[in-house]
């Protein structure tokens, strides 16, 4: 069938505004949203730029918005879209657009590293290696899933307000090590946190749940954080 898709297009370097352009595409309704951008891109305008990589949801790199909702290209289907077969393309919100649908994920990552995303454990390394139970491992395994697409932190209100807020990533990824038995520095991860720009940032607007293409509950997640972080307030009893 035919398709329409009205893509968002602006190079910084050469143009003074963004514009729209517009291309028709010969798609099947089980076609990917990527499989569409591919065809454009590779037998009608090369000079369209965007990101994709392993093209199965895997590595997050081709989030963008798709008629107004913030999907993974490579998991939406034309048919998953009542519009007739009319998309509108743009890039993620809230980061600087680097070339049409490409967008600066530096400042995202630079919150993502200042929670520390790795195992930190203070105590002499054992002979084997260190355990984990079932009971701790599927607690913090739905943090897990993520792949880092940056979809949540786009969609995120308090981001748009607030440029300093750590934001739903990076506060995923240290509920992931602060619940993690097998990490000694929860303390300290937990006053890093106890911040407006870190968990009590968090509103509970839920956006950055609706919108995770893996479908991790992470306003669920930073809420723990906020309970834990209350708890380790608390006197010790006498």
């Amino acid at each position: 069938m035919k398709t329409t898709f009205i893509v968002f297009r602006y190079d910084p370097a050469k143009d003074a505004r963004p514009r729209y352009d517009e291309y028709e595409v010969e798609a099947e309704g089980t076609d990917k949203i990527l499989d569409c951008l591919n065809k454009i891109r590779w037998e009608q305008d090369p000079t369209l730029t965007y990101r994709y990589s392993c093209a199965h949801g895997i590595c997050g790199s081709d989030a963008l918005v798709i008629n107004g909702n913030i999907e993974l290209a490579c998991q939406k289907l034309v048919r998953d879209f009542k519009t007739a077969g009319h998309f509108i393309i743009e890039p993620l919100p809230l980061f600087t657009v680097i070339r049409d649908l490409v967008v600066d994920l530096e400042p995202f990552f630079k919150k993502y590293r200042h929670v520390q995303p790795f195992l930190i454990n203070s105590q002499d390394p054992p002979e084997t290696e260190r355990l984990q139970n079932s009971e701790n491992q599927a607690f913090i395994e739905p943090s897990l899933r993520c792949i880092l697409c940056g979809s949540c932190t786009a969609s995120c209100p308090v981001n748009r307000a607030n440029e300093n807020y750590a934001g739903p990533a990076a506060l995923l990824r240290a509920f992931r090590y602060v619940f993690d038995s097998r990490d000694t520095a929860t303390r300290e991860r937990l006053r890093q946190l106890d911040t407006k720009d870190g968990a009590w940032g968090c509103r509970n607007m839920w956006w950055c749940t609706d919108v995770c293409p893996k479908e991790i509950p992470v306003t669920k997640c930073i809420a723990q954080i906020k309970r834990l972080i209350k708890e380790n307030k608390k006197p010790e009893p006498s």
